[in-house]
């Protein structure tokens, strides 16, 4: 049982329409669910990295929406406490593992060599072409996973919503 700090019955710590006694995984099982989560992204990266799948077919779909799915069923079958922030966070750890996978596997994803810059950029050093390439790529990877994560703790914070709504001695 958790003593309220203003005076009112307390309620046990399983109770979970009351959110803020509702603890959710703790902060050790919290880490490994983010890097757990984002992991599930990384094989389809490597796999298109390695052309051993293509975009538009349904093992490629496969691959990119299951583990967004896992996502939010995860923060929801656990009931964590901020579903939302939670999957910012998976996001933003799978737009890193992105940004990584793509940076190891940079050579074999352009076999003809990397993007050059055109117009008046084309003339700098090979070295600042591939930093600059590289840099958007790797911003790019982090706006990525942030924003699918953004998405998916959105949906996942709406169902929460949803779900809390629902039940029963807890509508409004």
């Amino acid at each position: 049982m958790i003593d309220s700090p203003h005076g009112s019955p307390s309620r046990p710590i399983t109770d979970r329409t009351d959110r803020t006694a509702a603890p959710g995984p703790g902060s050790r099982g919290l880490v490994l669910l983010v890097l757990g989560l984002a992991l599930l992204g990384v094989p389809r990266v490597v796999l298109h990295d390695l052309h051993i799948i293509e975009e538009g077919t349904a093992l490629n779909a496969l691959f990119v929406f299951v583990p967004v799915v896992v996502w939010v069923a995860a923060v929801l079958l656990l009931r964590v406490r901020r579903p939302f922030l939670v999957l910012l966070v998976v996001g933003l750890v799978y737009g890193v593992l992105l940004a990584a996978v793509h940076q190891i596997f940079w050579a074999t994803t352009f076999p003809g060599g990397p993007p050059q810059l055109g117009g008046n950029l084309a003339g700098l050093a090979p070295e600042v072409h591939s930093l600059i390439v590289r840099g958007f790529s790797v911003f790019s990877s982090l706006v990525t996973g942030t924003l699918v994560g953004a998405v998916c703790g959105l949906v996942a914070a709406g169902l929460d919503a949803l779900r809390t709504r629902m039940r029963p001695g807890t509508a409004s």
